[in-house]
């Protein structure tokens, strides 16, 4: 990583570390889950509105590291307004970047800066914590089955 995207890596973890975006309880909220990291210690509960398969509001609350808080800060702004299947889409791009070392970008400009946390192999957990939380909410979102009553009259 050259020298100038390491240093705003750094500055934007750092921001969003100490300054989280969406750090509260949004109420009302339709999802909530629990993550938690136990090689570190992170935790953090994620809430999220959704209605009309629309994410209309997404926060965090939580405890642990810049690099959670920062990502979990991250993804919160950046999802804001998506779609299940939007959020989806990101997620398993988000995902494959940080796990596969064979992917080295993102579409996301935002979270591109989160790549340089590959870096550091034993911090991909904690970047990783709030987006797997998010996962478990998206699944509860698409097993969730509705009956519908059709007359047949």
């Amino acid at each position: 990583m050259n020298p100038e995207l390491r240093a705003l890596y750094q500055e934007t973890i750092l921001d969003h570390g100490k300054n989280p975006r969406c750090f509260k309880v949004i109420e009302p909220h339709s999802h909530s889950q629990q993550g938690f990291n136990p090689v570190c210690g992170d935790q953090l509960t994620l809430f999220l509105d959704v209605r009309d398969q629309l994410i209309q509001d997404i926060s965090f609350q939580g405890k642990g590291c810049a690099i959670s808080m920062a990502s979990a800060s991250m993804m919160s702004q950046a999802l804001k307004g998506f779609s299940i299947q939007q959020a989806e889409a990101l997620f398993t791009q988000f995902h494959d970047a940080m796990t596969d070392i064979n992917v080295q970008e993102m579409n996301h400009p935002k979270l591109k800066v989160l790549l340089g946390v590959k870096g550091y192999p034993n911090r991909v957990k904690c970047a990783t914590l709030a987006w797997q939380t998010l996962a478990s909410i998206l699944k509860s979102i698409e097993s969730a089955t509705t009956t519908d009553i059709v007359s047949t009259e």
